[in-house]
């Protein structure tokens, strides 16, 4: 009886150590899933962040409009092109009597998301907010397009 038992315990205690990992091709398998869902899944991903910058950007020129519309309100006029978009978070001496900023109470929302300054030009009481998105550079598409307030 010992003897049945003894060889019944061995064959359970062999079935354990078969049993107690995972085999080569079930690694694989796992992997390649893993693999799988990472093409399809990084791509949507990549693209959902390209579009979250250009419409940050978006919003950033419209607050920056905001801003520019209380500059006018305190000094009569838009900054200069030359004064650039810094008077909204700082006076010149010029404009240190009129000026009761500062507009912009960030003056990190002068930089667009692709860490780029914002180009500001005025003419004739318009004026103009640019980023040139992702590439730095005027005209593109997607991500590279040109991001402005005019429309």
């Amino acid at each position: 009886m010992d003897r049945k038992l003894s060889k019944t315990r061995r064959c359970r205690d062999a079935d354990a150590e078969r049993d107690a990992g995972f085999t080569l091709i079930e690694l694989l398998v796992v992997l390649s899933i893993i693999v799988l869902l990472g093409g399809i899944v990084a791509p949507q991903v990549l693209r959902y962040l390209g579009s979250a910058r250009s419409e940050a950007a978006q919003t950033q020129i419209r607050n920056i409009e905001s801003a520019l519309e209380l500059f006018l309100i305190d000094n009569f006029r838009y900054p200069t092109t030359e004064e650039g978009l810094d008077v909204l978070a700082e006076p010149t001496p010029a404009l240190a009597a009129r000026w009761k900023g500062p507009y912009l109470q960030n003056a990190d929302a002068l930089v667009d998301p692709w860490g780029a300054a914002y180009i500001y030009e005025s003419d004739d009481g318009a004026v103009r907010i640019t980023s040139f998105g992702r590439d730095g550079s005027p005209g593109g598409e997607g991500e590279d397009r040109d991001i402005s307030n005019s429309r």
